[in-house]
């Protein structure tokens, strides 16, 4: 009777376990821990900031759902649209302060980044503080994120026009300071944690998308803001997270990324026509329209923003950076460049 009792028991035990096994079994693998991406600057970038919202919900509606905005301010019902605001946009500071008072490693202890997003120097350059002087601080601020996540991400603007009244100085200043900023990028980015440069200064109109000349209003001056960030980001975000959206291209080593786009079969050798003009690198396109460019020289790369396509020699380069050894092959020592735009902010340069 004890052998038929333990020998029952044994087999609803190994049966209980069976069952446990395959539960287990079937349940799905954890979720990745969402990738964390820190906005950090001054007021254009915390009071409101609206941009972080726009950047927000078109990261989410695009399929970049597994992210966090993270800082240790947090604005999300002053831009009329729900978002995640956190960040560590904080109005007036420079950044020479930040670095001097070593303000940045408690702000990254409480949020770990892998991604920062940085708009800084406006308030500098207000105060007439010189380019390399900014720019030392900026590798202090870049030395302290690595020591918090040596592999994190950094996405550095040049910094927006500014035309505020009582500062005879800020105009040129921005363009002084934007100047050195690529070199300075260059300089300090690694393959294990790139700084890419993102051009917020072409194409902003300090009179018609600020409220003051200096912080972007809240139609053009934010959408634009954003919509610079914007591939940028998504490049960074390429080589961290598997969103359902494909990138359109990824950060490596210098400060500027490399394309992942691929030909379109059938597409190398195709040219625009008719022809609108000839042009050479370095070359910038701002605004609305349709236009067939011929080149036989586009510098060392080229980029885009805001277009509805573009095209090099039927080959699709819409919205992306691409190094000029990617392109296809010349067409009777040409490149044929088609470009469409329906939107005033659509920009392409080449240089």
């Amino acid at each position: 009777m004890l052998k038929k009792n333990a020998f029952r028991f044994f087999a609803a035990l190994s049966l209980l376990l069976l069952v446990l096994g395959l539960t287990l079994s079937s349940q799905s693998p954890a979720k990745a821990a969402a990738t964390k991406i820190m906005p950090l600057g001054d007021s254009i970038t915390g009071s409101p900031g609206c941009w972080r919202a726009l950047l927000w919900n078109r990261l989410q509606s695009s399929g970049y759902t597994n992210i966090d905005f993270v800082g240790t301010l947090n604005n999300k019902n002053d831009c009329g649209i729900t978002f995640d605001g956190d960040n560590d946009g904080h109005g007036g500071y420079l950044a020479t302060n930040i670095a001097n008072q070593n303000l940045l490693p408690g702000w990254l202890s409480a949020t770990n980044p892998d991604i920062v997003v940085m708009h800084l120097g406006t308030n500098d350059v207000w105060n007439n503080i010189a380019p390399a002087t900014i720019l030392a601080a900026f590798t202090t601020l870049v030395n302290q994120m690595r020591a918090n996540n040596p592999n994190v991400k950094i996405l550095v603007a040049k910094i927006l026009p500014m035309n505020p009244s009582g500062c005879t100085t800020c105009a040129q200043g921005v363009i002084n300071f934007n100047a050195a900023i690529p070199a300075w990028a260059s300089s300090k980015s690694t393959s294990q944690s790139p700084i890419t440069v993102v051009d917020q200064w072409t194409g902003f109109n300090d009179a018609t998308d600020t409220v003051d000349g200096v912080h972007p209003n809240s139609t053009t001056g934010i959408q634009k803001v954003s919509d610079k960030w914007y591939p940028a980001l998504v490049s960074a975000l390429s080589g961290v997270v598997n969103p359902t959206a494909t990138p359109v291209r990824t950060a490596t080593s210098g400060s500027t990324p490399t394309s992942v786009r691929t030909a379109t079969p059938g597409g190398n050798g195709t040219t625009c026509s008719p022809v609108s003009a000839a042009i050479t690198a370095p070359f910038i396109k701002d605004g609305a329209g349709a236009f067939c460019w011929q080149s036989s020289n586009l510098g060392s790369y080229i980029n885009s923003w805001n277009l509805a396509s573009l095209t090099v020699n039927g080959v699709n380069y819409t919205n992306l950076w691409a190094s000029t050894a990617s392109l296809p092959a010349k067409v009777n020592g040409y490149w044929y460049v088609s470009y469409n735009s329906t939107v005033a902010w659509g920009h392409f340069e080449t240089k």
